[in-house]
């Protein structure tokens, strides 16, 4: 009843709410010379290419995109073979699922890339939900021999929210139990436009597992151990990858859930979202990788390779992975994994301190008596259209007055909360509540306890 109340409370103003997305759809389209399928909803939309290894190949929020697409394979598909000069990788971008480990120690490795069938191979793609609150589309893989499986992976994007839920699986082809990972490989653009200086404003956030099996949370993977890029508790808690066009890759055994990737240039925010799994084992014991392309050295002493400082060899990629369990499928079986992305915009270059199912904290929220007046102030990126409310709460939980905050929140802008407003008798702290244009409490952006000053 509480939660009805409040939403009556803001109806009214939502009604006025300059951003309300429009129904989603999936629609033929094409993209830098690809004929492919788009999912659309007026806030954020996906270029789809199940021709090339079953590729997200583009996710944008409003005009802003976020993945990397190789210029020099844009429209083009890959050729009978599947692979490039001289057996090489045909590296087009985007996001799209491997198995893991990844290596070439034996079977148990994945020793892509190149793979010629789940990540070059033709996938084929359904659509499911065509209309209705929201849409969806599989992809299915042709059958693997090398590794014994078959990927699949239904997308669902909604009406009114930047919210994308996946459900990846893997299928025993084989005649025998097979056991990997599986691994949401997303390649950012690392790259400024026009595709010839790196993006220095280019980060990602990541909270670290403070019962981590590694040392400070990482294990450096490859690549120098120095390497500038990859600072744990440059804000405490919380790994910062700055893209410095450095060549390295690092692991974490992340248990928050999430990661935040900011393009500082134009304040868009990529936030991929998990379950960790306590107890489970994991690839490279590690639910979350980075990779960074870049110049430097990777591999062992005296079987090492130069990364040039070229950026038609060696391109502006900023990679941001997730990788699921282990799982040991025996023949015939399916193992599934879900995972999401979100999209926001924070303004700027900000950090992610936090996220939860409304949006994420750029700037902590503060609540400060003084003057006869509570401040509050914070900066969010929220992942619904609708309004943001001020909630204030006492010592038992008992809810007063909201306050509206801002009546025409949308992703395609920050929320920056800086506002006074009355003191409540007995109310001790405020919880800042999203609301989507519906009228549905969407959930909780920040809680502050009223300080006095």
């Amino acid at each position: 009843m509480k939660n009805r109340s409040l939403a009556g409370a803001v109806f009214v103003l939502l009604l006025g709410a300059a951003a309300v997305a429009r129904c989603a759809e999936i629609r033929a389209s094409a993209y830098r010379g690809w004929k492919g399928q788009a999912m659309d909803n007026g806030l954020v939309r996906l270029q789809l290419l199940p021709e090339i290894g079953g590729r997200i190949i583009q996710f944008s929020l409003g005009v802003n995109e976020f993945f990397f697409v190789h210029p020099q394979l844009a429209g083009t598909l890959p050729p009978p073979s599947r692979l490039g000069p001289g057996g090489s990788w045909l590296n087009y971008g985007g996001d799209k699922l491997w198995p893991a480990p990844q290596g070439r120690g034996g079977p148990e490795f994945w020793p892509g890339p190149p793979d010629v069938v789940l990540d070059a191979g033709p996938y084929e793609l359904k659509v499911g939900e065509a209309s209705g609150p929201a849409v969806s589309v599989s992809f299915t893989s042709e059958k693997d021999p090398r590794s014994g499986i078959q990927f699949s992976r239904t997308v669902r994007l909604e009406n009114g929210s930047t919210h994308v839920s996946f459900e990846a699986s893997m299928k025993n082809i084989d005649t025998k139990p097979r056991r990997w990972g599986i691994w949401s490989h997303t390649q950012l653009n690392g790259g400024k436009p026009g595709d010839r200086e790196f993006n220095p404003l280019m980060k990602a956030w990541c909270p670290i597992n403070p019962k981590s099996h590694f040392p400070n949370g990482l294990n450096f993977m490859a690549g120098a151990k120095d390497n500038p890029s990859f600072r744990p508790n440059f804000l405490p808690g919380l790994l910062r990858v700055e893209y410095q066009y450095r060549v390295g890759k690092i692991g974490m055994d992340s248990a928050a859930g999430w990661v935040a990737s900011v393009n500082g240039a134009t304040g868009a925010a990529f936030i991929q979202r998990f379950v960790f799994e306590p107890g489970q084992e994991y690839p490279d014991g590690a639910s979350v990788e980075f990779w960074n392309n870049g110049i430097g050295r990777t591999g062992s002493p005296g079987k090492e390779k130069q990364h040039k400082n070229d950026p038609d060899e060696n391109p502006f990629v900023f990679e941001s992975e997730m990788l699921s369990p282990f799982a040991r499928v025996n023949p015939g079986e399916t193992y599934s994994w879900r995972y999401d992305w979100y999209a926001a915009n924070i303004g700027g270059d900000y950090p992610v301190v936090g996220c939860s199912d409304a949006g994420v904290v750029a700037e902590s929220f503060m609540a400060v008596e003084t003057g006869g007046k509570i401040r509050l102030k914070g900066r969010f990126g929220v992942f619904y259209p609708g309004s943001v409310t001020a909630v204030f709460t006492d010592g038992s939980g008992r809810k007063f007055r909201p306050s509206t905050v801002d009546a025409q929140a949308t992703p395609l802008k920050p929320v920056v909360v800086d506002v006074s407003v009355d003191p409540v008798a007995g109310a001790k702290s405020v919880t800042l509540i999203l609301t989507n244009s519906q009228g549905k409490v969407v959930g909780e952006l920040a809680k502050a306890e009223i300080q006095s000053k």
